[in-house]
C-alpha cells in the first residue's frame, strides 16, 4: 500500500495560499456546527518520525476556536498508566459532545512501536487489534467522528530531516537515540504499518494516508479530507435531528429459563453462625487484599439489585474488612451534566482500579440495560447494543489481569414492600425511601425481564454474575464475602 504512493507531489506557494484560505474558514465553520450538533470529534495523527505530525496539527488548530479542542501528545505510558488496561488512558481523554481531541500518536502505538520493539507478544498484538476495533466502534456508535491520518515519508527523506534538525542547535534535541534506532528499523516498521492499515481501516473510521514529502501538499490533503468528513457527519446529524426515535419496548421477551426464578430469596442464616462466618471472612479478605497488592492484581466488584435489597449493607461489610488505602467505593446514580456529554462507559473507565487495588461499584455500567432501558432514557438500539459493548469492555479488563465479580442482590416483592414500610417508619432511614422507589416497584415485571436478560447475556467465565438470596441480610452479606474470597483466591 505504501509503496504505491506518489511521494513526489508538490504544491507551489501561490496555489497553496489560494486553496488553503477557504479551507481554513470552512474548518472554523464546521467546528461550530459540530458543537451545535453535539458531535465529539477525534482526530488521530500517526506517521514516521519527522513526518510533520506536530506541524500539521498546529496548522489545523490555528483555524479553530481554542476553547473547543484539546491536543494530546502520547508518550510511552507512565507508571500510573501501565497499572491499568492500555486503553484506559485514551478512554479518559475522549472528548465530550461538541469538542475535538487531537492525538499526536495514539492507541496505535501498541501495534507499531511496541510491536517493533518486541514489548508485546504476538498474542497481545492480536488482542490489541480486537480492543482497538471495539474501542473505535463503541465511540462511533455513541455518536463520535473518528478521523485517522498516517503521514508517510521515505526512509531517505526521514534521514534527511533528522540530519537537518540535528544541524540546528535549537532543534537538535528533537532527534533522540531512539529516533535513530527506529530509523534503522524502518523496514520492520513498514511491515507493522501495512498490517495496521489493512486491519484497522474501516468504513466508519478509514485511514487517510498523507504523502508528506511536500508540507504544503500534506496540509491541503489533511484539510480537504477533514472538511469532507465533517460535512458528511453534520449533514447526517441534521438529517437525523428531525426524525422521531422508535418506541421503546418496556419488556423484552427472554426465551431462556429465568435465572431469578431458580433462586430462593428466603434462604437465611442464624445470627451466631453469621458472626462466626463473618469473623473468618473478614480476616481472610484483609489478607487477600495485601496479596493482591503484592501480586499487582486489580479487582472489580460491581453491585446491582432491587431497591432496598441491601447493597449498602453488603458493601459496608466488605469495605470494613479492607485496608482503606487499597480500595475505593464508587456510587453511581443518574449521570451528571458532564457525564452526559460523554459515551456512557466513559465515567466507568475513569474509575477502574489500578493494578493491586480494588474498586467497589455501587451500581454500575449495567444501568444502561436496566433503568435506562425500562425508563426509556435510551433507545432500544442503544440498550441492545450495550450488551456487546459491556461484554467487550469486561473482556478487556479481564484480559488485562483484572478479577471481576458482579452481584445481583435478589429479594422477593413482599420483602421489598416490607422494607419500604420499615424505612418510612424509621426517622433515621426515611431518606432511603423516595417516590422513585415506589415508581420503580410498580414496574417490577419490566425490571425483572430486564434483569433476566442482563444475567443471561452478560454472565461470562471471566466476569460471572452471582445472584445473592437477600431476604436475609445476614445470609446475603456472608455469601458476598465468600464469593469475593473464592474469586480472588482463584485469580491469585
Amino acid at each position: 500500500m505504501l509503496e504505491a504512493l506518489d511521494l513526489t507531489q508538490i504544491v507551489d506557494k501561490d496555489e497553496y495560499r489560494r486553496r488553503i484560505a477557504p479551507l481554513e474558514i470552512r474548518i472554523g465553520e464546521l467546528q461550530r456546527l459540530a458543537r451545535e450538533h453535539g458531535i465529539p470529534v477525534i482526530i488521530v495523527f500517526e506517521g514516521w518520525g519527522a513526518a510533520g505530525k506536530g506541524t500539521l496539527i498546529n496548522t489545523l488548530i490555528t483555524s479553530l476556536d481554542p476553547r473547543g479542542f484539546n491536543v494530546y501528545s502520547i508518550q510511552p505510558p507512565v507508571e500510573e498508566e501501565r497499572l491499568r488496561p492500555f486503553l484506559w488512558r485514551f478512554w479518559t481523554k475522549t472528548p465530550e459532545k461538541g469538542r475535538i481531541a487531537f492525538f499526536d500518536r495514539s492507541w496505535y502505538r501498541r501495534v507499531l512501536g511496541d510491536r517493533v520493539d518486541a514489548m508485546v507478544g504476538k498474542g497481545e498484538i492480536t488482542r490489541a487489534y480486537d480492543e482497538i476495533d471495539s474501542f473505535e466502534n463503541q465511540l462511533i456508535d455513541g455518536g463520535a467522528l473518528i478521523v485517522k491520518y498516517f503521514l508517510h515519508i521515505s526512509r531517505k527523506e526521514q534521514k534527511k530531516r533528522f540530519e537537518k534538525l540535528e544541524s540546528n542547535p535549537t532543534t537538535a534535541w528533537r532527534v533522540t537515540k531512539e529516533d535513530w534506532r527506529h530509523y534503522k528499523q524502518y523496514d520492520q516498521y513498514e511491515v507493522a504499518v501495512e498490517d495496521m492499515l489493512a486491519k484497522t481501516s474501516t468504513d466508519a473510521a478509514p485511514w487517510t494516508i498523507v504523502e508528506s514529502h511536500d508540507r504544503r501538499f500534506a496540509a491541503l490533503k489533511v484539510f480537504e479530507t477533514l472538511v469532507t468528513v465533517l460535512e458528511r457527519a453534520i449533514d447526517a446529524a441534521e438529517t437525523n435531528s428531525g426524525g422521531s426515535a422508535p418506541p421503546s419496548r418496556m419488556v423484552h421477551k427472554v426465551t431462556a429459563v429465568s435465572m431469578l426464578d431458580k433462586v430462593d430469596p428466603s434462604r437465611s442464616l442464624a445470627l451466631k453462625e453469621y458472626e462466626e462466618e463473618m469473623a473468618v471472612c473478614k480476616q481472610t479478605i484483609w489478607e487477600l487484599e495485601h496479596r493482591c497488592y503484592q501480586k499487582r492484581l486489580p479487582v472489580i466488584v460491581a453491585f446491582e439489585g432491587w431497591d432496598a435489597a441491601g447493597k449498602g449493607g453488603a458493601i459496608r461489610r466488605l469495605a470494613g474488612a479492607l485496608d482503606p488505602r487499597g480500595y475505593e467505593v464508587v456510587p453511581y446514580g443518574a449521570p451528571n451534566d458532564v457525564e452526559k456529554q460523554h459515551h456512557y462507559l466513559w465515567r466507568f473507565w475513569n474509575r477502574i482500579p489500578k493494578a493491586g487495588h480494588l474498586t467497589i461499584f455501587d451500581r454500575s455500567w449495567y444501568g444502561r440495560v436496566l433503568v435506562e432501558r425500562v425508563e426509556r432514557f435510551c433507545s432500544d438500539e442503544e440498550w441492545e447494543r450495550a450488551y456487546r459493548e459491556i461484554n467487550e469492555t469486561e473482556k478487556q479488563w479481564a484480559e488485562s489481569g483484572t478479577a471481576i465479580m458482579k452481584f445481583w442482590l435478589h429479594i422477593s416483592a413482599p420483602e421489598q414492600l416490607k422494607r419500604f414500610h420499615e424505612r418510612e417508619k424509621d426517622p433515621d432511614k426515611t431518606w432511603k425511601i423516595t417516590p422513585e422507589d415506589w415508581r420503580n416497584r410498580e414496574k417490577w415485571d419490566a425490571y425483572k425481564a430486564a434483569v433476566d436478560e442482563m444475567l443471561l447475556r452478560t454472565d461470562k467465565p471471566h466476569a460471572r454474575w452471582t445472584v445473592v438470596e437477600a431476604n436475609s441480610k445476614l445470609y446475603a452479606r456472608v455469601k458476598v464475602l465468600k464469593t469475593v474470597i473464592k474469586t480472588v483466591e482463584a485469580a491469585l
